[in-house]
C-alpha cells in the first residue's frame, strides 16, 4: 500500500477496542483477548516508528473499566500490565520508544504506581516514537482536573484561553492527534481526548483490536492522507 511520506500523520490516537470479543471469537477467557492485545500494541509501535509517526496514545484503561468490570478481569489487566512492562515495554524502549502514562494515579495498585513512577524517570536516549498510555483516564476528568488547577493558581478569568488549558492537561506540550484510530466496529469516542481531538480525523474499523496490526495500520494512514483537512473553515 503506497503512502505519501509528505503526510504521515505526526500523533495518532487509539482506541483499542475489541480484545473481549477477539477472546470470546476464540473461545478463550478474556484476559487472552488482552494479551493478544498487548502483542498487537507492540506491532503496531514499530511499524509507526518505521513509517515516521512520531506520537502514538493508546486507550488502555477507562475510569469507568475500572468501576465497571468485573474485579477479576481489571486484576487481570494489572497482572497483564506488569507483566508486559517487564517483558514488552522494556524491550521498545531499549529501541527507543520513550512511554507516557496518562490518568489518575489515584485508584491504581501499588505495582502499577510503582511502574509508572520507573517509567518518568527513564530517559531515553535518541527517542524513536513516544507511546502515550491513557490509564484510568477519562476525558471529562482530565479537563475538570485542568480547570480545578487554574483556578487553584489564581488565574483572572479574562487570562483563561485555549492555551492556558492545553499547559494544564495530561498531554501538555505535546501535538494534537490528527487521526483517531477506533477498532471494534464502534462508533464513538468513549471520553477518550475530547478536548485534544476537536479537529482529528476519526477511522473507525470492524477490525477487533488483536487483529490490528502494521496492515490495518498502513490502510488507516492511507485513508487519512485521502482526507481534507480545514479545521473548520
Amino acid at each position: 500500500m503506497d503512502l505519501s511520506k509528505n503526510n504521515i500523520p505526526s500523533h495518532i490516537a487509539i482506541i483499542m477496542d475489541g480484545n473481549r470479543r477477539w477472546a470470546r471469537n476464540h473461545n478463550l477467557p478474556d484476559y487472552k483477548g488482552h494479551e493478544a492485545g498487548a502483542d498487537a500494541l507492540e506491532t503496531v509501535v514499530d511499524e509507526a516508528s518505521d513509517m515516521g509517526i512520531k506520537t502514538i496514545t493508546v486507550y488502555a484503561l477507562s475510569t469507568e473499566n475500572i468501576k465497571e468490570r468485573a474485579k477479576r478481569e481489571v486484576l487481570s489487566l494489572f497482572r497483564i500490565i506488569s507483566t508486559n512492562y517487564h517483558t514488552k515495554l522494556k524491550k521498545m524502549m531499549k529501541k527507543g520508544v520513550s512511554v507516557e502514562i496518562l490518568g489518575e494515579l489515584n485508584g491504581l495498585p501499588e505495582t502499577i504506581k510503582k511502574i509508572i513512577r520507573e517509567l518518568r524517570k527513564t530517559y531515553i536516549k535518541n527517542e524513536a516514537i513516544k507511546l502515550n498510555i491513557a490509564l484510568n483516564y477519562g476525558g471529562k476528568k482530565e479537563i475538570i482536573s485542568a480547570i480545578k488547577e487554574i483556578v487553584k493558581n489564581g488565574v483572572e478569568l479574562d487570562k483563561i484561553n485555549e492555551e492556558l488549558l492545553d499547559k494544564h492537561l495530561y498531554t501538555n506540550g505535546q501535538t494534537e492527534p490528527e487521526l483517531v484510530i477506533r477498532t471494534g466496529g464502534r462508533v464513538r469516542l468513549s471520553n477518550f481526548l475530547i478536548w485534544q481531538t476537536a479537529y482529528s480525523e476519526l477511522y473507525f474499523t470492524p477490525t477487533l483490536w488483536p487483529d490490528f496490526g502494521a496492515k490495518e495500520l498502513r490502510r488507516a494512514v492511507s485513508w487519512y492522507q485521502k482526507q481534507k483537512r480545514n479545521f473548520g473553515k
